[in-house]
């Protein structure tokens, strides 16, 4: 790698972290080209990254952004995992660290706070933004279902008394 491709690596990293609303730093030793062929296919499924780099880059990457504070973290094979979702990078990092020994968890920030391994793994049970988006947006739907339910119920009790009038009517008639 040269000089040029080392530059626009820092810089894509560096954008990227900016953007990111969670870094988990990772370590793998002995991990296969195919585990981790794996790994960064479930990071993007999860819309997540996973980015193996080395430390001196990935420090430089780190310099400017809310997580420059992880960079004592980086010694010996690491690899950085990110998302937008503050939550997504960790559920999946975490899942695949439990059925592959070979990656273990160092720690993460979330922007102004750093955490350690069993910080992130709390993370990861949490559910995803969009997960509580549509919690929320079930909490917020269910009132206004009863309220419209309480504002139909004497329309519909009106309407069958009238059409109890008009069937004894009928029956009279």
């Amino acid at each position: 790698m040269d000089r040029s491709e080392k530059k626009e690596l820092v810089s894509s990293l560096h954008s990227a972290l900016l953007n990111a609303g969670l870094v988990v730093i990772t370590q793998q030793k002995g991990m296969t080209v195919a585990e981790t062929t794996n790994l960064r296919r479930k990071m993007r499924a999860g819309q997540a990254s996973f980015k193996v780099a080395k430390n001196r880059l990935a420090k430089l990457a780190l310099v400017g952004t809310p997580y420059e504070n992880l960079s004592p973290l980086l010694k010996g094979p690491t690899a950085l995992a990110y998302s937008t979702d503050p939550v997504a990078a960790a559920k999946v990092i975490v899942e695949f660290a439990k059925t592959n020994d070979k990656l273990t968890v160092v720690g993460g920030a979330l922007p102004g706070t750093v955490l350690n391994s069993d910080g992130v793994k709390a993370l990861a049970m949490l559910p995803s933004l969009d997960e509580l988006r549509g919690k929320l947006i079930g909490v917020l739907q269910a009132p206004a279902q009863k309220v419209a339910a309480v504002i139909q119920a004497p329309v519909s009790q009106l309407a069958r008394v009238v059409k109890a009038y008009a069937d004894k009517d009928e029956a009279a008639a």
